[in-house]
């Protein structure tokens, strides 16, 4: 169900126990639809027609599929994610980073058969779309978050460098070549001499057009005027015998829709290829519906959203074309077009549909250089050096964790640098919680509340008592590091520490190691004459301390035992 808001679509009512309007959102807001925001949503469909054109003809070179794969993309995955969509802007098509990736691993299996190369191709997008629906089934959409914005601002980075490596050659009108980022521009500049006058003009021109267009136009797609602009010159100056390679015949209409039949052997090879492209379809998705939805006030279903592209990805494979997402640059275009409802993907779905029909032959003589330069400009959005400065600022750990993704990917390959940087963000993740911040408390003057002295050096100490929090879960794989921050405190304190208390008040979650930890600390620091007291456990917390027979030890677990409690209790205090 679409949120609350405006821009043309009714509150909704409090929900009802109807799970297919939850299944299908399209059956919630298209029948309050306001044909007010009908002219806005046409618009919105046309001028996003205009853009995914060439895009998608360009994406479709990158990935090495012939021309008509990435508009089948946007025509079948664009009109089925409508049906499902939680997200009112989000536009679905071919992204860059998913087209190099299908072309660097599925160029290997074909063995040079286009047929098989573009059957392997959908069938990615039809494994894609069963990871998709079985983590929406799991409800398995929060782990993919574990891949956070810092691995992906390095990784975009890297990628945006791996696909222009693999661009730049068209530029020259050179073959290039290569399997990595250092060795392609190793080729190229080897190539350098080879270089085709006329194919250098036409994507140079075309590259500055589209530059300079997106920052005059930002809410027009230019790439559709340079497009037409390119082949009016190829086909006037009779460019088409220079050496200059064309995009050449597009097939008309649609495709016979359906999935081809290979091999058992193909299958087996595209399942880390297939998780690969999951990933990146569901963050880049899920990022641009969430930036969109903020700037528009209403909310996005990140479960939804998995339904959404399962059934996109899997219109897509029986499309002829290949796996899909949610790209921010096209989401964009539809956003600042006016798109007021997911209709607005279905408009441009038939509009792309009839120019497969009758406009075709237009895109014959569309050179190259051209698809390259749209592509050079489309991925330079993913280097942003000023989030990289931001994060050197704020934080150099994070800093070298976006760096080692950024170069991952240029060393491995986009495939190998997005698995590598989906574990580097687990493995950042255990180590933050493994190595937690064990916070030392005092009072805040003329209150009962107590916070980190550390960050707020006023706080009121007491003689004799040691008082702390563990900003983390108390886990099995943490609890020896706690456990030695909190002794090593006590040993060194200024003065004779003759009680210790643990603020369980932020504390979400303790496993059964935990509790033992709290028991073991407890018995250790009794050998020492000293008190061990814990406070403000939460419900689930004072359970598993409970279950695990613990709570008497720590002197009982009660939520209306606080940090107060203890201390006026051990001053003698009422």
């Amino acid at each position: 169900m679409i949120p609350p808001g405006t821009n043309g679509i009714d509150k909704p009512k409090p929900y009802s126990g109807r799970w297919i309007t939850t299944v299908l959102p399209v059956l919630d807001w298209l029948p309050k639809y306001q044909s007010a925001c009908l002219r806005s949503d046409i618009i919105a469909g046309l001028t996003l027609a205009a853009y995914a054109a060439p895009v998608g003809i360009a994406y479709s070179s990158l990935a090495g599929l012939p021309p008509e794969a990435g508009l089948y993309c946007f025509i079948f995955g664009g009109a089925i994610y409508a049906l499902f969509a939680s997200s009112r802007h989000l536009a679905i098509g071919p992204t860059a980073a998913i087209s190099v990736m299908v072309a660097s691993v599925v160029g290997s299996m074909a063995g040079g058969d286009a047929s098989i190369y573009a059957a392997i191709a959908a069938l990615t997008a039809g494994l894609v779309a069963i990871i998709c629906f079985l983590s929406w089934l799991l409800r398995l959409s929060t782990f993919v978050n574990f891949i956070s914005e810092t691995i992906l601002l390095g990784f975009k980075a890297g990628a945006a460098l791996s696909i222009a490596a693999t661009q730049l050659p068209k530029l020259f009108g050179l073959p290039g070549g290569g399997d990595h980022f250092f060795q392609r521009i190793f080729i190229l500049f080897g190539q350098l001499g080879d270089t085709n006058p006329t194919v250098l003009i036409i994507g140079a021109v075309s590259l500055a057009l589209l530059a300079f267009g997106e920052r005059l136009f930002p809410t027009r797609p230019m790439a559709l005027p340079v497009v037409a602009l390119a082949i009016a010159t190829v086909t006037i100056f009779g460019l088409a015998g220079e050496d200059v390679k064309l995009v050449g015949r597009i097939p008309d209409g649609l495709p016979q829709f359906g999935i081809h039949n290979i091999g058992i052997q193909h299958v087996e090879g595209l399942v880390e290829l297939a998780f690969a492209c999951f990933l990146l379809s569901y963050i880049e998705s899920i990022s641009a519906a969430r930036t969109l939805a903020i700037k528009h006030d209403y909310l996005v279903d990140p479960r939804q959203e998995l339904l959404g592209l399962a059934a996109a990805n899997l219109a897509a494979a029986f499309g002829h074309g290949y796996p899909v997402a949610g790209g921010l640059s096209q989401s964009a275009v539809n956003e600042e077009a006016g798109a007021r409802t997911p209709l607005a993907l279905v408009i441009a779905s038939l509009t792309l549909t009839m120019s497969l029909l009758f406009l075709t032959g237009l895109l014959r003589n569309l050179p190259e250089a051209v698809l390259a330069a749209i592509v050079l400009v489309a991925v330079s959005s993913f280097i942003k050096i000023p989030d990289f400065r931001r994060l050197w600022q704020i934080s150099r750990i994070e800093f070298l964790v976006a760096m080692v993704a950024f170069v991952a990917v240029l060393f491995l390959g986009i495939l190998k640098g997005v698995m590598f940087a989906a574990v580097a963000s687990i493995l950042f993740l255990l180590r933050h919680m493994a190595n937690p911040h064990v916070a030392r408390l005092g009072r805040i003057p003329g209150s009962e509340r107590f916070t980190d002295i550390t960050r707020h050096p006023d706080n009121e100490l007491f003689p004799g008592i040691f008082m702390f929090r563990v900003e983390a879960p108390l886990l099995y794989f943490n609890v020896e590091n706690i456990d030695r921050s909190v002794l090593e405190y006590v040993h060194t304190a200024a003065s004779p520490v003759r009680l210790v208390v643990c603020d369980l008040s932020t504390l979400p979650y303790i496993d059964a190691a935990g509790a033992r930890m709290l028991a073991r600390l407890q018995e250790q620091l009794a050998n020492e004459g000293i008190q061990f007291r814990v406070a403000d456990a939460h419900a689930e917390v004072r359970d598993i301390l409970r279950a695990m027979e613990v709570d008497q030890r720590l002197g009982g677990v009660s939520r209306r035992i606080s940090i107060q409690d203890i201390v006026n209790e051990f001053k003698g205090q009422p």
